[in-house]
């Protein structure tokens, strides 16, 4: 199997999307997480620029929205089918509210497999606050229900939202560690969603029980027979990274702690990704 490190564009909308890429690619990442961009200019700038350097694209969809469930759904199939004029080889997706009934958040789980069937295209919901699967509890009540709901593992909103290391809630996390198709390699802690700097002492408890998460993805990926299994670094820009008081200074460089991350990603997951 094999491990593909993707930047995302998150905290980057303020470059030329040409020099974005040229950021990302001269960093020695293997690809970029991204929404489809508004214009046609910038999307043939980055198709063309992901084809010539072959780097591969994952779609970030999470701008379906609506007041009512029904106003969401219409909102969220337009949406889906818009990530799939980009040919994605996955598409990420902040799917449903975590206000919506199971069954209707089941009902769009169903939606997202079925366009599946038509495209070919796996839709993976990511594991997000707000959204269906916001908590390990919410996630364990739709598991019980599909068998098909696949998902973006990212455990730092699970920390953040139950205020703990997750230690009361391991069958969900073995659970989800099963259904993972795409991780979000950003670091939480039990009062936040991302730890100042993970490259920081302070944090190493939290890094490793991350890391340690992450390796039972990549064996159970592996085990599975999958080619391949995508990262995103997805450390943020304010307000998710803190900033110092008075002055919104961000007390860490964004892309320099995804940078740190990638490195760490490859060292611990590339051999044992390839092994066997």
């Amino acid at each position: 199997m094999e491990i593909k490190i993707l930047c995302p564009i998150w905290g980057h909308e303020h470059l030329p999307l040409f020099s974005f890429l040229e950021k990302v690619r001269i960093a020695g990442f293997d690809g970029l997480e991204t929404w489809i961009p508004e214009y046609k200019s910038d999307r043939k700038i980055l198709y063309d620029y992901l084809q010539q350097f072959e780097m591969p694209l994952l779609a970030h969809q999470y701008q379906a929205q609506g007041s009512t469930f029904q106003q969401f759904k219409a909102s969220f199939k337009k949406r889906l089918t818009e990530c799939a004029a980009a040919q994605p080889i996955l598409i990420n997706s902040h799917t449903g509210r975590d206000w919506f009934t199971a069954q209707q958040n089941i009902e769009l789980i169903d939606i997202a497999h079925n366009f599946f069937t038509k495209t070919g295209i796996l839709v993976v919901h990511e594991t997000h606050r707000g959204r269906l699967g916001y908590s390990p509890q919410s996630a364990t009540e739709l598991f019980s229900l599909r068998d098909d709901y696949l998902i973006t593992a990212d455990f730092s909103h699970w920390t953040c939202v139950t205020e703990s290391m997750l230690e009361n809630f391991e069958p969900a996390i073995h659970e989800a560690i099963k259904r993972t198709r795409h991780v979000h390699a950003r670091i939480g802690y039990e009062n936040g969603p991302q730890v100042p700097d993970p490259r920081a002492s302070e944090w190493r408890y939290a890094s490793e029980k991350f890391l340690d998460w992450w390796e039972l993805i990549v064996l159970a990926n592996k085990r599975s027979g999958r080619a391949v299994l995508t990262f995103t670094t997805e450390f943020g820009p304010p307000p998710y990274m803190p900033t110092v008081p008075f002055s919104n200074i961000p007390v860490a460089d964004q892309f320099e702690v995804n940078c740190f991350m990638k490195d760490l990603l490859k060292s611990r997951y590339t051999d044992l990704a390839a092994s066997g």
